[in-house]
This record gives structure tokens, C-alpha cells and sequence, in this order.
């Protein structure tokens, strides 16, 4: 069918803003976004090194329009620039990987919320068979992922066939050689995907997939495809394939993440910068592809996010166009509740004015509480009893846990991998062999010659203070928690960061400030561990705000995360919590989008304890009745 094209400026927003109009050129950069972004986000499967080859490949684009003499050829050229980007970045990184293979691994991860695969799922809420296809993908060697993400906008109708050609250096005669045989391995990947999901699966594919590691690969694409092709049990896996051309036809473009900005781009033009990249001088300010993230508190405390600039929609671009041109920020970071040790930890308001948070705390907190705390929500909604369900244990599924009537037998019948206390003991909870403890160090008052023996004994994980960034939490200054943080490290062999209650991304602030330290220092810190509540109750717009959240953090400081507290509980006024069923809607899709990144090691829900006469986002009531929540998690994988 014929394709209509649904995004992308016209050849009189290109002719002004070649001719130096800057309403135009703002226009521009922004309905380009888009299209970029599909472009390299899949080219290059999702590794963390995105956003720095968008907003490249734009700075190249305003800095060369003046030379582009045909306007009504802008696009050709555009995506001519962009693979040209994914080309250099690719041979960059494989030059990178020779000289310093001995480095972490975590520094060459994919970042989660590029993720195409996982992401187009989750974005654009696709049926079985396309969701098969964007699992394909993943299977894909580099080339034919880089002829995916042009072909995969073709079928989209954002590309003609010689736009995909040209950005190729192809002849359309070789292009459509290059995508026949490209589809092909697509349908092997499609039915490999298809038979590692079957339920139950194949006895012989099992054995074969013995020695994977679960990650998708060429090479396991190959194995796998071989088994399915001879194979009489997975022989019919084929069967009901639709074309991928009409699975594709009609989808819309991935929204583009809040953490790529336009006005940076004319910035960097305007000011002269040589790179699009963090570092010194740079105009993302030196923390790495995602530069000082956006993330401050608004008056409200609750995460405002910036509007995704989205096909076929208008995104204005608030822009101050000088040498130092600067994005109107309107993102703010995550407001979290705090936490305790024994009791249950009922979070608190945060509110702000201004960019320094300013805490209004909604009880007093002490590091070792012994009873629950006051709390002043409205009534609960209606206790469910829970059903039977198929309970699944992820090894990264975890629950912050107090003591309540049945805490131990509700903790076995979740399904968490791991839980914690706030403490470095286990508070009366009786550990189920499914489950593992760790411990904290709650605060300063917590480093005792005791505690720090009981963490060593329950090893080799230690989680670092909580929330020292507030008053009402372990209320510690950045000095402070350097001064102690060597005993910390004598006491664990896997050490996480403090968890600080906001704006882990933010350049200055806190976390920020004490990982420079530790730097500094040349002290330890393994793992970054986070908190993150979302006042927007809508399923997809918190776990994209989540999402993100994490990959400007990871973006910072490249090391592998922890999310020990987060659920959806609103501080903007007062204490607001989601109904029953978008509480459980969000477990749902949020523990399969964290399961998928896999920078996100472990993360915790907050928390196993319901309170049936009040409003929260517990899992149990007591030792056997979940909550809608709790049902949920159980299922969660």
C-alpha cells in the first residue's frame, strides 16, 4: 500500500532556516528529533551511547545546512548524516573495545530506556505478532540492525525506498537485495523467539539452550535456528506468521525521551562547541551521553516531565538563542517517600520552592523505630482476598519488609528473590529459602562495631545510608558520609551508594557531589541505589518517567543500580495513593520493564505491608491475602 509520510519538515521550514531564520531552524531540529532518534535508537540497539549520537548527528545537520542546495532534499541528506554518525560511533566502539577490554562491563551495557525492542513494546502497546518482531530484533548482527532501523521506517511510511538506498550508498537494486536478505533472518529470529517462548518448550531446545547466557545474539540466532528448522516438535512454529511488512505498516515513530533536547543542540551550534558529547567544555556539562539531566523539584514535589515530542504532533521548543543558549527546563525529579528500619515506612510530603528542595516532613522519624508511625490518608479502598495465582521468583524481584501478623509467610508467598529490613537485622522476619537478606547501614548512628558485624556476617551485599539528603531521614551532610564510608567498605564485599530521596541525576546535587568525593578519595562504591515514587497514576506515563529516571542516573555514573524503594503514591498535596488497579497495573508493567534493563540489577518494592483500614501500596494484609498489588507482584517474572 502506499505510504504516507507523517513526520518531517517541509522544504520551506528547510529554505528559512537556511536562510538564518531561528523560529524556523528551532522548528526544525525539533520535527527532526523524531526521526533521528528511531534511526540510531535501533541502529544501535539501544546502547547508552543514543543520545550522544542524536544530538551529534543533529549539531552536524544545523552546522551544514547552509551548504545544502536543494531543500526538497533535506531528508535523504539527513538520514545520509545519521548513518554516517551510527557508522563512526560503531567503529569508534569496537577501536575502544581493543584497547580497553579489561574495563567493566557495565560501561558497555545497553541503556534501558533505548532499549528498542522493550521500549517499542511498551510505548506503543503492540499485539502478539508485532510484539514478536520487535523481540526479533534483538537477534540481529550490527549490519543488518542498521538496515533494520531504516527499513523499519520504511514500512512505517517515514522513509521512501530511495532515502533508505542513498543513506546505504546503495543502488536500489542492491538495497533490496541487502532487505530481503535481512528479512529472512528476521523470520528465523521470529520463530526462535516464538519457540523460546512456548509453553511448555521444546525438550531439545531446552538442552540447547543450556550454556546461554539469555542474551540475544547472531550466534545463538544460528543455533537456535538450526534446531527449529530440523525439528519436527518446533517445526510449526512458522505457521500464522503474518508478512512483517503489514505487522509494520501504520505503527507510529518511539516517542523521544525527555533527555534529548533540542535547545542543546542550537546551543552547542551557537556557542561553537566541537562535540555533542559530556566532557570538559562540553554543552551537556561533563557527565557523560546524558550531560546534567533536567530532573529539579517543582513547588508541587512531584515529577513534572517535559512533553515527548511525538509524530504527526507539535512540540514547542522554549529556546534562549544566544552564544550560551540554554533549554527552559520543566522536568523535576522523582519525589520520593522516606523509609524506616522496623516499622512501617509511611513516606512523606515533599515540596520545594525554588531549586533546592526544602522538605515538609509529615512525621518525625528516628533511624530505629519501634511502631508504626501516624499517618493522615483517607480510607483504604476495599481489601481483596487473594486468588490463587502461579507465584514466579525473578532474581531481581525484591520487598522492603517490617514486622506485621504473618510478615514471613507473606514474604514467601510474594515471590521476592531478596528483601531488607533497614537494618542490618532481620526484625523477627524468618527468611524463606527463596529469599535473601540485606542489610543496611540506616544512618550514622547505625555505624557501630555491632552493625557493622551483623552486616559483614549476612554479606557480601551492604546497602549504604538512607535518604541522607533528608532531614527526617538520615539527615547526613556529603562530608559527613565520606568520613564514614571506609568502615563501610570494611564490612562488605559488595557495596551500594546512600539512597538519596531525589535527584540522583542531578549534577551538584547530593549523590552527585558524594560519588565525586568518593572518587576523590579513591573509595569504593559498587552500586548506585535509588528511590523513585510517581504522582502520575497513568501505567505508561510512570513507567516511562521511571525508566528514564534510571537511565540519566546510570547515564551519570555508569554503574549498575538498585531501586530499593518505588511504587505510585502522590505528595503534591498531602498523601495520595492510586487505586487498587493501577497500583497493580503499574507492578505489572513495571517489573517486566525493569527486568528488561539490565543495568537495573535488583529493585524492591515499597513494601510487603498493608494496613486493610487505610489507603497504601503494600501486598499484604496479613500472612495469606494479598492486596491487587500483591497479586501482582506474585505474578510478576
Amino acid at each position: 500500500m502506499p505510504k504516507i509520510h507523517r513526520s518531517g519538515p517541509g522544504p520551506g521550514v528547510v529554505t528559512a532556516a537556511r536562510a538564518g531564520d531561528r523560529p524556523a531552524l528551532e522548528h526544525l531540529v525539533t520535527q527532526c528529533l523524531p526521526l533521528v532518534y528511531n534511526i540510531v535508537g535501533r541502529a544501535l540497539n539501544g546502547h547508552a551511547d543514543v543520545d550522544d549520537v542524536v544530538q551529534e548527528t543533529l549539531l552536524r545537520m544545523v552546522r551544514g545546512l547552509p551548504k545544502l542546495r536543494d531543500p526538497s532534499a533535506f531528508r535523504s541528506w539527513l538520514v545520509a548524516i545519521t548513518i554516517r554518525q551510527v557508522r563512526n560511533r560503531e567503529q569508534s566502539r569496537a577501536a575502544d573495545r581493543d584497547r580497553r577490554a579489561h574495563l567493566d562491563d557495565a560501561e558497555a551495557i545497553t541503556d534501558p530506556a533505548l532499549d528498542f525492542a522493550g521500549l517499542t513494546i511498551l510505548r506503543l502497546g503492540l499485539t502478539e505478532q508485532r510484539r514478536e518482531v520487535a523481540e526479533a530484533t534483538r537477534w540481529l548482527d550490527p549490519d543488518d540492525q542498521e538496515l533494520l532501523s531504516l527499513w523499519w521506517l520504511e514500512e512505517t511510511g517515514e522513509l521512501e525506498r530511495a532515502e533508505l538506498a542513498g543513506a546505504l550508498g546503495l543502488s536500489g537494486r542492491h538495497a533490496a537485495v541487502r532487505v530481503q536478505r535481512m528479512k529472512k533472518q528476521m523470520e528465523v529470529s521470529r520463530c526462535v523467539v516464538r519457540g523460546l517462548g512456548a509453553d511448555p518448550r521444546c525438550a531439545e531446545l531446552d538442552e540447547i539452550a543450556l550454556p546461554w547466557d539469555g542474551t540475544p545474539s547472531p550466534l545463538w540466532r544460528k543455533r537456535f535456528g538450526r534446531h527449529v528448522r530440523g525439528c519436527g516438535v518446533c517445526e510449526g512454529l512458522e505457521r500464522g506468521l503474518l508478512p512483517m511488512d503489514r505487522l509494520l505498516s501504520g505503527l507510529p515513530l518511539v516517542a523521544v525521551p525527555a533527555s534529548l533536547d533540542p535547545a542543546r543542540v542550537l546551543a552547542m551550534a551557537a556557542g561553537g562547541s566541537g562535540t555533542a558529547t559530556g566532557g570538559p567544555g562540553s554543552a551537556t556539562g561533563g557527565s557523560g551521553s546524558g550531560g546534567a539531566r533536567r530532573r529539579r523539584h517543582g513547588r508541587t514535589g512531584r515529577r513534572v516531565v517535559s512533553k515527548h515530542v511525538v509524530v504527526g504532533g507539535s512540540a514547542a521548543v522554549a529556546v534562549v538563542v544566544a552564544a550560551a543558549l540554554v533549554a527552559a527546563r520543566l522536568t523535576a525529579g522523582p519525589a520520593t517517600p522516606v523509609a524506616e528500619t522496623a516499622a512501617p515506612p509511611t513516606p512523606v510530603a515533599i515540596t520545594s520552592a525554588g531549586p533546592s528542595p526544602s522538605p515538609s516532613p509529615s512525621r518525625t522519624q528516628s533511624p530505629s523505630p519501634s511502631a508504626s508511625p501516624k499517618r493522615t490518608v483517607k480510607p483504604s479502598p476495599s481489601k481483596h482476598t487473594a486468588a490463587p495465582v502461579q507465584v514466579a521468583s525473578g532474581a531481581k524481584k525484591g520487598v522492603g519488609v517490617w514486622t506485621f501478623g504473618g510478615v514471613s509467610q507473606a514474604l514467601a508467598a510474594s515471590g521476592a528473590s531478596w528483601y531488607y529490613t533497614w537494618n542490618t537485622q532481620h526484625q523477627g522476619v524468618t527468611t524463606p529459602g527463596s529469599a535473601s537478606f540485606v542489610p543496611m547501614i540506616w544512618g550514622a548512628s547505625s555505624v557501630t562495631d555491632a552493625s557493622l558485624a551483623q552486616a559483614r556476617a549476612e554479606g557480601p551485599y551492604l546497602l549504604g545510608f538512607n535518604e541522607p539528603d533528608m532531614a527526617q531521614q538520615s539527615n547526613m551532610t556529603v562530608e559527613q558520609a565520606l568520613g564514614l564510608w571506609p568502615r563501610l567498605m570494611a564490612a562488605a564485599k559488595v557495596l551500594g551508594s546512600p539512597a538519596v530521596a531525589y535527584g540522583a541525576d542531578t549534577a551538584g546535587g547530593w549523590l552527585d557531589r558524594f560519588m565525586s568525593g568518593a572518587k576523590a578519595k579513591g573509595y569504593r562504591v559498587d552500586f548506585i541505589t535509588l528511590h523513585w515514587y510517581g504522582g502520575d497514576f497513568r501505567t505508561p506515563q510512570a513507567v516511562q518517567q521511571l525508566t528514564s529516571y534510571l537511565s540519566s542516573v546510570y547515564e551519570r555514573y555508569h554503574k549498575p543500580i538498585w531501586l530499593t524503594e518505588y511504587a505510585l503514591i502522590d505528595f503534591s498535596q498531602g498523601t495520595r495513593f492510586p487505586s487498587a488497579q493501577q497500583e497493580a497495573d503499574f507492578v505489572t508493567a513495571s517489573t517486566k520493564a525493569l527486568d528488561a534493563l539490565p543495568y537495573v540489577q535488583r529493585y524492591a518494592w515499597f513494601g510487603l505491608g498493608a494496613d486493610p483500614a487505610k489507603p497504601s501500596s503494600g501486598l499484604f494484609t496479613n500472612g495469606t491475602t494479598a492486596t491487587a498489588a500483591g497479586r501482582a507482584f506474585q505474578s510478576a517474572r
